[in-house]
């Protein structure tokens, strides 16, 4: 079969920026698979995606023209069903023939396998593979059936030449309307047909600078280097980002000594999606606008016109930003003007805002958010407040810090306030942020603004935590409240929809107790927060709790931990979190002792007899009662590793705490050798059952040692 590279490109409007890398690695990767699914590519093609403001498109090395066919093997039914007593075949087994395009000639080479319990016919045939004129049409279909569209237009197809439709009589649903349809196997055209359009080998340049439109390509494989000299456009999502980003920093050296621009993926990938070849600019606006807070300038730049700020070395904010344009004129000058033009309104409006909010106090807008609804079950923002307020209040408590109660209540009572302001109104992205302005500048002092601006954190993965302890404390309360909140009325998480970002509040809560290492148990304090709501929620504490360990669970297999050494920790419910870690690397050293193994199978052994026990087994021993031998080692020496195991577990040497069990390897295998635990003497019996309990108590003071077991 001879074999070529195919290149596909449907050309279309301009696709919505946010969703263009998604639609073209859709794209390219859906109809890739199609086509090796159908045996017209293979393991060893490469795929390469190209994805342009107006254009989605993949090429495919090494497609074959028409697939191999394939050896195909049916069963058709019990022998018993299709042959008679005699071996003819029965009026069945010939209709089944019949429907698979064979006639009673094929009886003959039935083949009769074991089928279950008894034998079935099974009929060879040859499926003739696909061509690719079939295979594509059938991978294209499937590839727009699941592009990840985020909103789908409606848009009438117009009349062309052949077209079998009347203007206005056929309607068709994409993401934007599609103007052209290139399918090329080598130099060879591909008849396939999609949205309306018949496949060809032209297809269109950049709207202003292409030097040739349209663009006719000549094969398969000189479609990114046509349509980057005819075309005046870099195909390529990736090529084209990573030239932005090259310019990007040619641009900001030309603006000055150590300048750089904003990084920002998200902005980046939005602005790859927006331009076909991209060109930087440079642009500036007033030095008086700088008095604003830098993260608002930032934000309306980035935001409303897709601009890269200019920092300098120590990461304060200049006044030229870069411009990503799509054009590249001769005389730059008009386009820079056009541009400074308009962001100047832009950050008039933020100093406007920001000039405005510092005329009234955090504290004169306070009693305002008992206007501002947060929830229907759950009522105000004020109330919300006064309920963060009482959880910080029990935290400053548990965490015996009363020096820092003050600062800690002013924080909370103010951090929603920003809220009501008009450049928080203007930009929600900012909560917080300004809120830490404000309380500066009404002379809150910086504890209490610091906390004010990072109570929202962590606000993503990876992101850091508050600066102090009562920015920790107050962060920490917030998120409770939501969390506890939101359960109490049952508004948990479901699949993949969780539209109050409940996981990431847990994983905040937990990022919080273990690296800040703060002496907090968790159920106590999920109650304790519960106890803030009154009669408003139902306390959800153990929905909460399972939740929490679920998604601390996760984070630990994600930073490389096992199952099942997550497993055997986190079946203790320890308490408080910032023991896992040394938990964690406890159970791993002990797992690389030549005794775990059999230890762990031990334990495991250890609990299935103690579940079996009606009433619960106290974990006391009478040493009179030890009348085996092998019960009595046992004991000697689970009393002295006993000892060592809980003095290291006391002084928080988990890792000595579980090796000190180790000894214990040899008497345990004796014990379940030797010694009859179900004795018929029920004084016996109470006693081996007492010295397993205690076995099984020191074995797992640590962690679950039986979850290490094969």
């Amino acid at each position: 079969m001879s074999a070529s590279n195919l290149l596909v490109e449907l050309f279309v409007e301009e696709l919505p920026p946010k969703a263009l890398k998604k639609l073209g690695e859709s794209f390219a990767q859906v109809l890739a698979e199609s086509l090796k699914s159908q045996g017209l590519a293979g393991g060893d093609s490469v795929v390469t995606a190209f994805a342009s403001p107006r254009r989605l498109a993949v090429h495919v090395t090494k497609v074959l023209a028409k697939a191999a066919d394939q050896a195909v093997q049916q069963k058709l039914m019990p022998v018993s069903v299709g042959l008679n007593a005699e071996g003819q075949a029965t009026p069945a087994l010939l209709k089944r023939l019949s429907a698979l395009g064979a006639g009673p000639e094929a009886v003959a080479s039935l083949k009769r396998l074991p089928d279950g319990k008894a034998e079935a016919l099974f009929f060879d045939s040859v499926k003739a593979g696909a061509t690719l004129s079939e295979g594509l049409q059938k991978a294209l279909d499937e590839t727009l059936a699941k592009l990840p569209i985020p909103k789908v237009m409606n848009y009438q197809l117009e009349q062309g030449p052949g077209a079998d439709f009347q203007p206005g009589w056929t309607s068709v649903n994409f993401v934007r309307p599609a103007h052209g349809l290139v399918a090329l196997h080598g130099d060879q055209a591909v008849s396939v047909s999609a949205l309306g359009l018949v496949s060809g080998r032209s297809t269109q340049g950049h709207r202003f600078e292409a030097k040739v439109n349209p663009v006719v390509l000549q094969n398969a494989d000189t479609y990114a280097d046509q349509l980057a000299q005819e075309g005046a456009v870099i195909a390529s999502f990736e090529a084209r980002r990573g030239e932005i980003v090259r310019l990007l920093k040619l641009a900001a050296s030309k603006a000055g000594t150590n300048l750089h621009p904003i990084d920002d993926d998200a902005l980046l990938d939005e602005v790859t999606a927006l331009v076909e070849r991209p060109n930087v600019l440079t642009g500036r606006f007033e030095d008086a606008f700088l008095e604003v807070p830098q993260e608002c300038l930032i934000l309306t730049m980035k935001a409303n016109q897709k601009y890269f700020p200019l920092l300098d070395a120590s990461g304060k904010l200049t006044n030229q930003f870069l411009i990503v344009s799509n054009i590249s004129p001769d005389d730059a000058s008009a386009v820079v003007g056009g541009n400074e033009r308009v962001v100047r309104p832009r950050l008039a409006d933020a100093k406007f805002f920001f000039d405005q909010d510092r005329k009234k106090t955090l504290e004169s807008r306070a009693a305002g958010l008992s206007k501002v609804v947060y929830h229907g079950k759950l009522g105000t923002q004020g109330e919300r407040v006064e309920r963060v307020r009482a959880i910080a209040r029990g935290l400053v408590e548990s965490l015996g810090q009363a020096s820092l109660a003050a600062s800690v209540d002013t924080a909370a009572r103010l951090a929603k306030v920003d809220l009501l302001t008009d450049m928080v109104g203007e930009f929600p992205e900012l909560q917080g942020i300004m809120g830490g302005y404000y309380a500066r500048h009404d002379g809150l002092g910086d504890q209490v603004a610091q906390a004010i601006e990072d109570h929202y954190k962590p606000r993503f993965a990876g992101d850091e935590l508050p600066r102090d302890l009562v920015g920790v404390v107050v962060a920490l309360a917030d998120k409770l409240e939501t969390l506890v909140g939101l359960f109490g009325i049952g508004q948990l998480p479901t699949g993949d929809k969780d539209p109050f970002a409940l996981r990431r509040h847990a994983l905040g809560v937990i990022r919080m107790l273990i690296e800040r290492d703060l002496p907090l148990a968790v159920e106590p304090t999920l109650r304790q927060a519960a106890a803030s709501f009154g009669d408003k929620i139902t306390d959800a504490t153990p929905a909460l709790t399972d939740f929490i360990y679920d998604r601390l669970a996760g984070s630990l297999r994600e930073q490389g931990y096992s199952a099942q050494e997550v497993d055997a920790v986190l079946a203790l419910r320890p308490q408080r979190l910032a023991d896992i870690g040394q938990r964690l690397a406890a159970v791993r050293a002990f797992a690389a002792l030549p005794e775990a193994a059999s230890l762990a199978a031990a334990n495991k052994r250890v609990g299935n007899i103690l579940k079996k026990v009606e009433d619960a087994v106290e974990a006391k021993v009478d040493a009179s009662l030890l009348k085996e031998p092998a019960e009595a080692a046992l004991y000697e020496s689970l009393t002295t590793a006993g000892a060592k195991a809980v003095s290291a577990f006391e002084q928080g040497d988990y890792t000595a705490s579980l090796q000190a069990l180790a000894v214990l390897k040899t008497p345990v295998d004796a014990f379940f050798d030797g010694v009859m635990v179900n004795a018929e003497d029920a004084a016996l019996r109470t006693n081996r059952l007492g010295l397993l309990a205690s076995l099984h108590q020191a074995m797992n003071r640590v962690a679950d040692l039986s979850r290490l077991a094969a």
